[in-house]
């Protein structure tokens, strides 16, 4: 998946009007307990708490522009997305209807109905919620925003740009960890490496307790995995999209997969070293980057804090010591 730069640049204008420029920053303490500078792009800064707004606004500024007669759209999420489709959708005057899982996240709930969301729940994964989606799109003629969209992809790559254009050529980290959930992210990132010639190696991390991606990647086919996952919604795929995974095949270096034990170990660091709040997804990276510490050594690692937003009492269990 490339990108003009043109595409390029209309994107990172529509998101400017909206998202400014993400810190990135080697904290010293990760250093300290990786050994080697680990560079964090914290995308938990946009007004929605996560990356996914970038590829909301995108997605929506071009649909606005091609099909200017739609006045109702509806989608599926964990929350992030959802939160993305609702700030982009109140921006274009659009109705936005979006379907969650049951027992989804409480305040990433809130947060969705805050920016007049219709939120209903349905199914008891992101993979029913989905097809529920899908169907109230077809009833009641509403347009479908998909989780994974090329326009979504050029509106996420905005931040990856930001990152790999921030070093001199050939001084990139080393490796890069990417979380992987419906894929947007981790096309985003090598649209991004390919745009600005960039020689980190790409390694997608996936949640051990929903492995469809790792899975795929191995067999080379889409292959569907049960989803446990108590901490990382982000993540909690079931089933891997086809064109995000020829990208992942093409593209990545490896995948890895996290527990959520690692995963609130990386968020317990994160805030004692960074003070910033992730949530499962947004501190995968750093799970993955712990446990692979050895690769690559003394040389820089990156990762993206995807997202902060981790329900309240949640959040108090992981620092008291919890996986979830």
């Amino acid at each position: 998946m490339t990108f003009s730069r043109d595409e390029v640049e209309a994107a990172r204008a529509t998101v400017a009007a909206v998202v400014p420029a993400t810190p990135q920053f080697a904290w010293p303490l990760l250093q300290a307990r990786l050994g080697r500078p680990v560079w964090v792009k914290h995308e938990n800064h946009t007004p929605v708490g996560a990356f996914k707004l970038r590829g909301g606004l995108t997605y929506f500024e071009t649909l606005a522009r091609e099909q200017p007669g739609v006045r109702g759209v509806v989608s599926a999420t964990r929350g992030n997305h959802g939160q993305s489709v609702g700030f982009a959708a109140r921006r274009h005057g659009l109705a936005a209807t979006v379907v969650v899982p049951r027992g989804n996240s409480v305040e990433k709930n809130a947060a969705m109905r805050a920016l007049g969301v219709e939120l209903l729940e349905h199914g008891d994964d992101f993979q029913e919620a989905r097809e529920h989606a899908i169907a109230l799109a077809q009833r009641q003629s509403l347009h479908m925003v998909p989780s994974f969209h090329r326009e979504l992809v050029r509106g996420v790559m905005t931040y990856w740009v930001e990152f790999f254009e921030s070093f001199a050529r050939g001084e990139a980290p080393a490796v890069v960890y990417v979380p992987v959930g419906q894929g947007s992210g981790f096309c985003a990132a090598a649209a991004a490496r390919a745009y600005t010639g960039a020689g980190s190696k790409l390694v997608g991390v996936v949640s051990s307790h929903a492995t469809t991606y790792l899975d795929s990647f191995r067999a080379g086919r889409v292959v569907e995995a049960p989803v446990t996952t108590r901490l990382a919604d982000g993540m909690a795929c079931r089933i891997a999209d086809q064109d995000a995974l020829e990208v992942v095949l093409r593209e990545a270096e490896d995948i890895v997969a996290v527990s959520d034990a690692e995963v609130a170990e990386a968020m317990r660091l994160l805030f004692a070293a960074t003070h910033n709040v992730a949530e499962g997804a947004g501190a995968a990276g750093l799970a993955a980057a712990i446990q692979q510490r050895d690769r690559a050594p003394r040389q820089p690692m990156g990762f993206a804090l995807t997202g902060g937003n981790v329900d309240s009492d949640v959040f108090a269990r992981v620092l008291a010591g919890a996986a979830a």
